[in-house]
């Protein structure tokens, strides 16, 4: 009866962990770029029986243990807005920003040009390119980001293109260590270097919407929050048997 008490607890306290993720995922179902978080799940077993009516692999109680979380980096869905400032990227690729944090990378391509000048984020963050943060002057018009993240204007009445800058696309080799920093920004931990993604393209005038299925992130919380309510009432149940036993095992014959 014990077993089935911390068997019972083991699965909602995953089973609440699993709770917070899918939340987190809905409640950012319209943060440009977000990826969406996963839970994983293992089978933890422990020899608890010992009594000889038990044998084998019934000896073994199996309990359900949180082991981690992993990032859905799949493509979202590319969203146009017309604006000139705003990039899509097409691929596995970051963009590279820099923040009071140090440097942190993010899919969230909708930029804009603050009052010095300079490309940045929706957050003021300072969008990196492969020579540092990419300016502009007073009298640029006609940006153009190509393929390859290189951005191009014209500068007054001049009838040739300048190049600002081009936009540091970075990857990573194992995309999974990255740390998550609020909804769009991704933190390289030590020992993890990003490394130049010559494969990952621009898109201009798009921006990536988040990679979040509200259809299937509503079901999952349904179907979790029902798993909650019947660990719960098998709990429920569990204690009440064991008072009853307890109650009918006091009982002294008259």
């Amino acid at each position: 009866m014990e077993n089935t008490l911390l068997v019972g607890l083991s699965r909602q306290v995953a089973l609440e962990r699993q709770l917070g993720v899918i939340a987190n995922n809905v409640a950012n179902m319209n943060t440009t770029g977000f990826k969406a978080d996963k839970s994983l799940f293992e089978e933890y077993l422990n020899s608890g029986a010992r009594e000889d009516n038990f044998v084998g692999r019934d000896r073994l109680v199996s309990f359900v243990q949180d082991r981690a979380t992993w990032h859905d980096f799949a493509q979202g869905p590319a969203e146009q807005t017309g604006n000139p400032l705003d990039v899509a990227v097409s691929g596995a690729g970051f963009l590279a920003v820099q923040t009071p944090g140090g440097e942190r990378y993010t899919r969230n391509g909708a930029m804009q040009i603050n009052a010095q000048g300079q490309l940045v984020t929706t957050e003021g963050h300072p969008v990196l390119g492969t020579g540092g943060p990419i300016v502009f002057q007073p009298t640029d018009r006609d940006i153009n980001i190509g393929l390859d993240g290189t951005v191009t204007v014209r500068e007054g009445n001049a009838k040739t293109d300048s190049i600002r800058g081009k936009l540091r696309l970075v990857g990573f080799e194992r995309p999974q260590l990255l740390t998550r920093e609020g909804g769009n920004l991704f933190a390289a931990p030590n020992g993890v270097a990003a490394q130049a993604d010559a494969k990952s393209t621009i898109r201009q005038g798009f921006i990536e919407k988040s990679n979040v299925s509200a259809v299937a992130e509503m079901s999952r919380l349904i179907e979790v929050t029902r798993a909650y309510s019947s660990v719960a009432t098998l709990l429920q149940q569990q204690g009440d048997m064991r008072k009853t036993s307890i109650e009918r095992l006091a009982d002294v014959p008259a």
